[in-house]
């Protein structure tokens, strides 16, 4: 009985902290009759909300007109290769930059080889280096409040696994590669959230006293030999649950079919990057963007967005859709995979791996409509960049216009079309937002806009979240 009577209690007292909310923009017991009243003017049928509230959402959206069988042929096609898989980590901007550097290897040294990068030896660089980034953004801003913007960016995001190809540039050109039978993938570095998590809370540790240190007055060698301490309890961290990089290591390439291509030899990280892309990276590419927000054919740069703390933050020439499918065709044609990235849970067929914006209606299941373009989902964070894959492969009329595209995702060999993402170009035109292509491949006007003093922009804008 005593149960009974405060649970009744605690109801009442609910009533009336309703009721007392009326100054302002409160939700008062009127508005919420009110609410209720204009809901009961857009009636549901019974079935459909017992149907909404007992399956899953996209099962009862999913548009009967586009799940007919759809079309898999594409007139411009580079050459497959072996199919990658994260798990359980954000690193697609990775695998997806290995798919391309692997894929020019190849492509130069016979199409028959099979070559696939270690993640795991890169991302324990790119832990280190971000980890180091981190620390010395804290000693940079030390003496600016701990609620100061930039500060709070880093204490914010010490550490995570995501990032762009900028990236892939920086960190292999500095540490080198090496294949993946060298150094394979580990627990923790197929299911990065624990280790990211404690590491990331000892750097806020660390910051917190770099800090303090910086009140204090301690002089930059002081302050040096600090952060020295901290990254090697880092390292020590990343080399328990991702593993040791190699420093030396003997290899052999393979074929398809396990025969090796010529004889063992010995080499450094350095050594094989050398032998597998040949030269620098940096200068080579564009990395383009479609953000209807801002003018095209402007060049702009995010700020404290790269992997390392002496390399290149992530640049970008603004370019509208048609020009960056003619940058993506004429790649293509070339038979040269692009680095490419997309927000790929919208209107995403995960059991068919197709993405179109005719896929899924969830205006006609409640009663409303999602009326917002590109530029209006980017404003309000509805829509970014989320997710890195390879591509690979375009469909072409008779006039040379895209009528769908292909992608080499990383979510292994078993999802969608044998570990690769159809996408309408309807779609790709909506969800598409960054691109990587060799500059051989741009317009005079395009590298003209490239050359330009760029633009500075804020990594808490929307659109600057990392490929994950």
């Amino acid at each position: 009985m005593m149960k009974k009577i405060l649970v009744f209690t605690v109801c009442v007292a609910g009533a009336m902290t309703l009721q007392a909310q009326t100054k302002g923009g409160g939700l008062s017991a009127d508005m919420l009759k009110d609410i209720v009243k204009e809901n009961h003017q857009m009636p549901v049928s019974d079935a459909v909300a017992n149907a909404v509230a007992a399956n899953a959402i996209d099962d009862l959206a999913k548009s009967r007109r586009n799940a007919a069988e759809f079309d898999t042929h594409f007139s411009v096609e580079t050459k497959p290769q072996s199919i990658t898989n994260q798990k359980q980590s954000g690193r697609c901007w990775m695998f997806s930059g290995f798919n391309v550097l692997r894929s020019n290897y190849t492509r130069e040294h016979g199409d028959s080889i099979q070559l696939e990068l270690s993640q795991a030896y890169l991302f324990f660089y790119d832990q280190l280096e971000k980890a180091n980034l981190m620390l010395q953004g804290v000693i940079d801003t030390g003496s600016k409040p701990i609620d100061d913007q930039r500060v709070q960016f880093f204490f914010h995001y010490p550490l995570n696994d995501g990032g762009t190809f900028c990236g892939v540039a920086d960190l292999a050109e500095k540490y080198g590669l090496v294949p993946k039978e060298v150094m394979p993938e580990s627990f923790s570095s197929d299911n990065t959230s624990k280790v990211r998590q404690l590491i990331n809370s000892k750097l806020r540790e660390f910051g917190l006293q770099l800090r303090e240190m910086v009140a204090k007055g301690k002089s930059q060698s002081s302050l040096n030999k600090a952060k020295v301490r901290m990254l090697a309890q880092v390292y020590r961290m990343l080399e328990m649950t991702v593993g040791q990089p190699p420093q030396k290591f003997s290899y052999a390439f393979k074929t398809v079919t396990g025969q090796s291509v010529g004889k063992v030899k010995g080499y450094t990280p350095q050594s094989f990057y050398q032998e597998v892309v040949g030269g620098p990276v940096n200068g080579t590419f564009l990395m383009v963007m479609n953000d209807p927000r801002r003018p095209y054919y402007k060049t702009y740069e995010v700020e404290y967005d790269r992997h390392t703390y002496d390399g290149h933050n992530w640049r970008y020439v603004n370019l509208p859709m048609d020009d960056i499918e003619q940058l993506a065709i004429a790649s293509l044609k070339d038979g040269r995979k692009l680095y490419s990235s997309y927000d790929v849970g919208k209107q995403l067929d995960r059991k068919r791996g197709y993405a179109d914006t005719e896929n899924f209606d969830y205006g006609s299941l409640f009663g409303t409509t999602f009326g917002m373009d590109k530029a209006q989902r980017i404003s309000t964070f509805d829509s970014g960049s989320t997710h890195a894959m390879t591509l690979c492969a375009v469909d072409l009329d008779s006039s040379g216009k895209a009528l769908k595209w292909k992608v080499e995702n990383s979510w292994g060999a078993d999802w969608g079309q044998k570990g690769c993402l159809i996408m309408t170009d309807r779609w790709f035109r909506e969800y598409m937002f960054r691109l990587v292509v060799d500059k051989k491949y741009a317009s005079a006007k395009i590298l003209k806009a490239a050359e330009q003093e760029p633009t500075m922009v804020m990594p808490e804008d929307p659109l600057f979240l990392p490929d994950e």
